[in-house]
């Protein structure tokens, strides 16, 4: 049974890191322009993050089982079609079916743990799940990176569909479980709402760089449609019988700062793993698998202190080691943006993995134990569910923020660089041409090139000192509205 949950879970996890190393292998192969490359990551996380807490509202009713095999199928059908996808619009529609998918597998893996295990032996079987998803975040990108760079990108996505085999075989043992508890009214006007919310504020912050001088009223009709629907989302919430997200959660201040926190981090964290990979094969020309294996240091500190992070609550409260974690860790992004983009991985971008991996070491356990020590026991799912959604919302709006800074940036300085070597008109228009595709165009001319990579270099430079401000921000947030005391003092009354 535990294997099954294992297996299945990792797919969404490897999918979620493999796919930023297959990026640049991406942009080659169809020419596509970063606004592109954001949608095959943000259709994924789009799907995910709306739907993952009515995926587990589904498992409690219908049967986790049930719902975690379908789950599993769906995304092996969208893998299928993201290895087979002939063009990038076909691509990105096949990712947001998997994002689907790992929005129904994912709170089952662990819900069945749960409901399977007694509660002696529920804590192994937890910890047994959690640290098997880490040596996968590790591996993933490794394995990843070496079918990238000796066969094809495609085999990021196959990789799935003999891990799907196998789950859906090993699941015929597990035994179905359901919360007989559990509100048989789904939540869907919320699930409509935050899903139209979240896509059109996302679709207006991927275009809105590129349609700025065109069509820009369809950016603005965006934003104001994801306005609403956001503001409508929290109307429906707050009256409906069985809500998606229950916000009298809030009322609690540790629950509300530790959530505030966890945005803001992961935030951080999410562009700078969708960024770096790209720093590293398209600047620094590392292969596939050497940037794959870049952020491996960070997963084996994680994975070595997790244990000892785990208890820092219960030895100093909440609020200083949700203080420390994340100052360390925007010391961590800091390096990032200072070191040098010229010699060895382990002068350069080591020492920044290393700190940015111990900072976040300090934060994730304090900060699951923060959440779920915030709310009343029989709240604890819900709570967690909350807090997993927040954590892929800060990767979602990361990414399409983070993109746009970039992109204007770089233009800006692109443009610094091509007045000064007063081109003629044919060329200008051959680089001006290739501007979407920001550090994956290409220019015969060997000055051109470097000012297309310096150009990008300060727009990613400008993102990373972005990021380490939203980690220093996620401290300050954890100074501000964590209590000192005891998590459990400010449980809801």
């Amino acid at each position: 049974m535990l294997a099954a949950t294992i297996l299945g879970s990792s797919m969404a996890f490897l999918d979620g890191t493999v796919v930023n190393v297959a990026l640049p292998a991406l942009q080659n192969a169809f020419h596509a322009s970063i606004t592109d490359v954001q949608w095959i990551v943000e259709s994924y996380a789009l799907m995910l993050a709306a739907l993952l807490l009515v995926g587990g509202s589904l498992g409690d009713i219908f049967g986790r089982r049930k719902v975690y095999v379908f789950g599993v199928v769906v995304f092996a059908v969208a893998s299928a079609w993201c290895g087979l996808a002939r063009n990038i619009d076909m691509l990105i529609w096949a990712r947001s079916i998997q994002g689907l998918g790992a929005a129904l597998l994912l709170p089952g893996s662990l819900a069945l743990i749960t409901a399977s295990f007694p509660e002696k032996t529920r804590g192994q079987a937890i910890g047994t799940w959690s640290g098997s998803s880490a040596i996968t975040a590790a591996i993933g990108p490794v394995i990843g990176g070496w079918l990238i760079e000796y066969s094809t990108w495609r085999w990021v996505f196959f990789l799935n569909l003999p891990l799907a085999l196998a789950v859906l075989l090993l699941s015929t043992k597990v035994p179905e479980s359901r919360n007989q508890k559990a509100s048989h009214h789904l939540d869907w006007p919320g699930a409509l709402l935050i899903t139209l919310g979240l896509g059109g504020i996302t679709y207006a912050l991927i275009e809105w760089p590129a349609r700025t001088r065109h069509r820009g009223y369809l950016v603005m009709a965006a934003a104001t449609v994801g306005a609403v629907a956001l503001a409508g989302f929290i109307a429906v919430e707050h009256r409906s019988r069985a809500p998606m997200v229950s916000l009298k959660l809030f009322r609690s201040r540790n629950f509300a700062g530790a959530n505030l926190l966890t945005l803001f981090l992961y935030a951080s964290l999410g562009g700078l793993m969708f960024f770096f990979p790209m720093d590293l094969i398209q600047i620094q020309h590392y292969t596939a698998t050497q940037a794959g294996a870049a952020f491996l240091p960070f997963i084996a500190i994680m994975f070595g202190l997790s244990r000892w992070a785990g208890g820092l609550v219960a030895r100093y409260g909440s609020r200083l080691p949700l203080t420390i974690g994340p100052l360390v860790a925007a010391c961590g992004l800091a390096l990032f943006a200072l070191v040098t983009q010229r010699g060895s991985y382990w002068t350069t971008f080591f020492p920044a993995v290393m700190v940015m991996g111990l900072g976040m070491t300090i934060s994730v356990a304090p900060l699951t134990t923060t959440v779920m020590n915030a709310v009343p026991d029989s709240e604890s799912g819900l709570a967690s569910g909350i807090n997993n959604a927040v954590s892929r919302l800060a990767a979602l709006l990361a990414v399409a923020v983070f993109g746009a800074v970039l992109v204007m940036v770089f233009n800006h300085s692109l443009d610094q660089f091509l007045d000064q070597l007063a081109l003629i008109p044919n060329v200008r228009a051959q680089v001006d041409a290739a501007r979407p595709q920001l550090a994956a165009a290409h220019n015969p001319d060997p000055i051109l090139q470097r000012a297309i990579a310096e150009s990008f270099l300060s727009g990613y430079r400008v993102v990373i000192w972005i990021a380490a401000g939203l980690a220093a921000l996620s401290a300050l947030v954890a100074w501000l509205l964590i209590e000192s005391g005891a998590p459990a003092d400010s449980s809801i009354q």
